[in-house]
């Protein structure tokens, strides 16, 4: 069993004298790429996306598995710089489960005082209420038919803001209804920006969430993932 602790680079290393000096706050960054945002309300947009390394959550739907360990340490100040090179103003940090890297959070506040728009992208498994205020935070809270329910961090309701949005992922009616009912429970509608219902690909025909939307009459926006019908639903950086 792996477990997962939060993670920092930032120790003070000591000198030969007895003094200690502080190293550049890092992060284990998997991939830097520019593409279109493929979901979220935020679909069709240009975007760079920061996407961390680590994920203590086994989905049985996982799409970005390689992000569970392959990476590199970067400073802050160099992925800051190299999502500058990229000139797109949208900049999405995604993984892997980025807030397992408490690094994370101070790089965040950077790209939003540099005047970006900044999305996260996290499961709700872990605390959101740390996160600039300025991020527009996209928590994916987990369905039965993603192996992962009983994770899902319920305090993360509360800080809920008219910035955030909250995703369900499903594939199958059990996984509908469970949303459904969440929604209803926590009045999300009403809590975030959006409710984003979205098909696990391959696995659910999504017309049929469609129909069970319609039929229900949710106040929900449905999604497909955009960017797997643009390109091959396995390629990275896109």
């Amino acid at each position: 069993m792996v477990v997962f602790h939060a993670m920092s680079d930032n120790q003070a290393a000591p000198q030969t004298d007895g003094t200690a000096v502080s190293r550049p706050h890092t992060l284990t960054v998997n991939e830097i790429y520019h593409s279109i945002q493929g979901e979220s309300t935020w679909a069709g947009r240009p975007c760079v996306f920061v996407r961390l390394t680590f994920c203590d959550l086994r989905c049985n739907y996982c799409d970005t598995e390689y992000a569970f360990y392959e990476g590199q340490k970067k400073t802050l100040d160099q992925i800051v710089t190299e999502v500058a090179t990229f000139g797109c103003s949208l900049i999405e940090i995604t993984g892997g489960e980025p807030l397992l890297q408490k690094n994370v959070l101070p790089l965040m506040s950077m790209l939003c005082d540099a005047n970006y728009t900044v999305l996260l992208e996290t499961s709700g498994a872990h605390d959101i209420s740390p996160v600039d205020s300025r991020v527009h935070r996209i928590m994916d809270l987990k369905t039965p038919g993603s192996g992962e329910v009983d994770k899902n961090l319920w305090s993360n309701i509360d800080h809920l803001t008219d910035r955030d949005e909250v995703k369900f992922v499903m594939g199958s009616r059990e996984d509908y209804d469970w949303s459904r009912a969440k929604i209803e429970q926590f009045d999300l509608t009403n809590r975030c920006h959006a409710v984003l219902f979205s098909p696990i690909f391959g696995r659910i025909d999504p017309r049929q969430i469609v129909e069970w939307i319609l039929a229900d009459r949710l106040d929900v926006r449905f999604q497909l993932q955009m960017h797997k019908f643009i390109w091959s639903p396995t390629k990275r950086g896109v």
